[in-house]
């Protein structure tokens, strides 16, 4: 009865272990995509506004790195007591607030695992109640967890993970994330991706525009779309009937004039370039030189480039005083700008409708040194990162010295255990010795 209590506590820490490290390296590889979602929660709870983007961003990072942390602690079985007690209030604290967004629905996923899985708002409830369960059994009995490291070399394990998660999610700051799970990764097609299977009922969008003239602002729809003497302010697209929704069905590129040029766009044979700022307001104007570069070269060599934001007049024209832009802007919906790249702003390169290249503004390409169209250079192709590659880079980076490091300690461990039943041995049979001449 003893071992089999031992198993299962066991297989609880492993299912929870595993379930936090995934969430959190997720997070981890696109804060900016959890500090969207946090901004989502805190506007469903009408304190948008409340924190700074940096306040967001930096509770973003903070949840990343304790889930993670805590993940990676519970599958080493380090300080049990201590972590199997933060696990448990960390997961009561989830399971109430899926509660709470099952009940009311305030948002359609609650971004556990990212853009990686995404559940319904039920599915993350049931999750979380068995994820508690499991918390609450290796709580009550955390010294039946089995050691894989010992307590002199721990202290390795917990800095080494502090600083590989913090430093992860850093990276993919300044850059962009590891692992793309959204739909416009580079491979894309997009008008395949917009594309609904034969048979499949339709769901009906109703796209909004929020404009604005003599201090009054309206909302329109496509029917009713004013002349120009109205100034765009926002829009927003919501689904009014239910049906087989596209991995993208929200792509939308329109002019000032509220003429719609998707099609145009994702037509054009040949290399396109976008500039992507979901708010010109805020986007960093540090690397505009090597975006106008970038633009005379287009110029030069007649590729079209465009710069998709979801800022107003006023913005636009700040952004003209800022950097000088000379390129054409166009509206596009401010969280498909987000869920394209994670970078404000970011630069995508397609190719007949095709995503080929992503940079993010700090990564930005050197255009002095394409001395060739793009069908001639490596940058009009795609890149050949793959998955498993990146998969192997994180396995060689973090797993491969925690494992190296685990199988050390448990040799080092065993050879002293042996030494000292060996020594122990030795006593014994010299006490006995001496007790039998006595």
């Amino acid at each position: 009865m003893n071992k089999l209590s031992t198993i299962f506590v066991n297989i609880c820490r492993f299912v929870l272990a595993v379930t936090l490290i995934l969430s959190g390296f997720v997070k981890a590889v696109d804060p900016l995509g959890t500090q969207y979602k946090i901004q989502d929660y805190l506007t469903a709870l009408s304190l948008q506004g409340a924190l700074p983007d940096w306040g967001t961003l930096c509770m973003s990072v903070a949840l990343s790195t304790m889930e993670f942390c805590l993940g990676i602690l519970l599958l080493f079985a380090i300080h049990r007591r201590t972590v199997t007690k933060l696990i448990v209030a960390f997961m009561a604290v989830m399971t109430l607030v899926t509660l709470w967004i099952w009940i009311a629905n305030p948002v359609s996923d609650c971004g556990c695992f990212g853009d990686a899985l995404v559940l319904t708002n039920g599915q993350t409830f049931a999750k979380n109640i068995i994820l508690l369960a499991a918390a609450i059994v290796v709580c009550r009995k955390p010294l039946k967890m089995v050691r894989f490291i010992s307590k002199t070399n721990q202290w390795i394990v917990i800095n080494y993970t502090l600083l590989f998660i913090i430093l992860c999610s850093i990276w993919c700051l300044y850059d962009l994330p590891i692992f793309d799970f959204r739909p416009y990764k580079v491979g894309t097609d997009i008008r395949e991706g917009m594309q609904i299977p034969e048979g499949e009922k339709q769901p009906q969008f109703e796209t909004t525009f929020i404009l604005e003239k003599d201090g009054q602002r309206k909302e329109f729809t496509l029917e009713n779309y004013p002349d120009s003497t109205w100034t765009f302010i926002d829009s927003k697209t919501v689904q009014t009937e239910e049906g087989y929704v596209p991995p993208i069905h929200d792509f939308s590129i329109e002019n000032q004039e509220g003429d719609v040029i998707t099609d145009t766009v994702l037509a054009f044979k040949g290399y396109t370039f976008l500039l992507i700022s979901p708010y010109l307001e805020h986007a960093s104007d540090s690397d505009f030189g090597e975006i106008d570069q970038i633009y005379e070269y287009c110029q030069d060599n007649g590729y079209p480039f465009y710069c998709l934001t979801s800022s107003g007049d006023e913005g636009m024209e700040r952004w003209r005083e800022l950097t000088g832009a000379e390129y054409p802007f166009f509206f596009t919906d401010a969280i498909t700008l987000k869920t394209i790249i994670r970078s404000n702003p970011g630069l995508l390169l397609m190719k007949d409708g095709k995503v080929v290249r992503k940079w993010s503004h700090n990564r930005l390409p050197d255009a002095t040194k394409w001395d060739k169209r793009l069908e001639l250079t490596t940058v009009g192709k795609t890149p050949a990162d793959s998955t498993a590659s990146k998969v192997a880079a994180i396995l060689m980076w973090f797993v491969l010295p925690l494992a190296i490091l685990t199988l050390a300690d448990r040799i080092w461990a065993t050879i002293k255990w042996l030494w000292n039943r060996k020594k122990n041995k030795k006593k014994h049979k010299e006490k006995s010795t001496t007790t039998n001449h006595s």
